[in-house]
């Protein structure tokens, strides 16, 4: 049994790990591992709350920007919401008929804007659809050590 916990939790590892991250915090300046205050907590969870949209929520990370300027259906970082389904088809299905609106007036830089916008959409709702199902139990089996056979 010890062998077995040396394998899972080999104490050199968790050493060299932990020696790791000391050599990285003494490079970084002090102040950052400080407690923050009331308002830095707030505006840290808050940020949270504001990530989330009507299709899903934003995985930007804390204090970035948004580099899509919210257009969320375009953007990897948005996390479809299942629940959004039905919505995600019915912007897709708007951006079609925009589509053919812009191209039928000619609106060239507008059909070409759409167009991404509209794989963004298409994109999310194979996300979606790859998602369903997977929620099934796998059987790992029961490890065993080497030798053991």
């Amino acid at each position: 049994m010890t062998l077995g916990y040396k394998a899972v939790y080999p104490e050199e590892a968790i050493q060299a790990h932990m020696a790791f991250l000391a050599r990285r915090r003494s490079l970084r300046p002090s102040e950052e591992y400080r407690v923050p205050t009331e308002d830095e907590w707030q505006e840290f969870l808050g940020h949270f709350e504001r990530r989330k949209v009507s299709i899903g929520a934003c995985g930007r990370a804390f204090g970035t920007p948004c580099i899509h300027e919210h257009a969320c259906v375009r953007c990897p970082m948005l996390w479809p919401d299942p629940a959004q389904r039905a919505r995600l088809a019915e912007i897709r299905d708007n951006l079609i008929a925009r589509i053919a609106e812009a191209e039928t007036e000619g609106w060239l830089g507008e059909v070409e804007g759409l167009l991404v916008s509209l794989a963004g959409a298409e994109e999310k709702l194979s996300q979606l659809d790859r998602g369903r199902g997977q929620h099934t139990a796998v059987d790992l089996g029961i490890p065993t050590m080497p030798g053991d056979r």
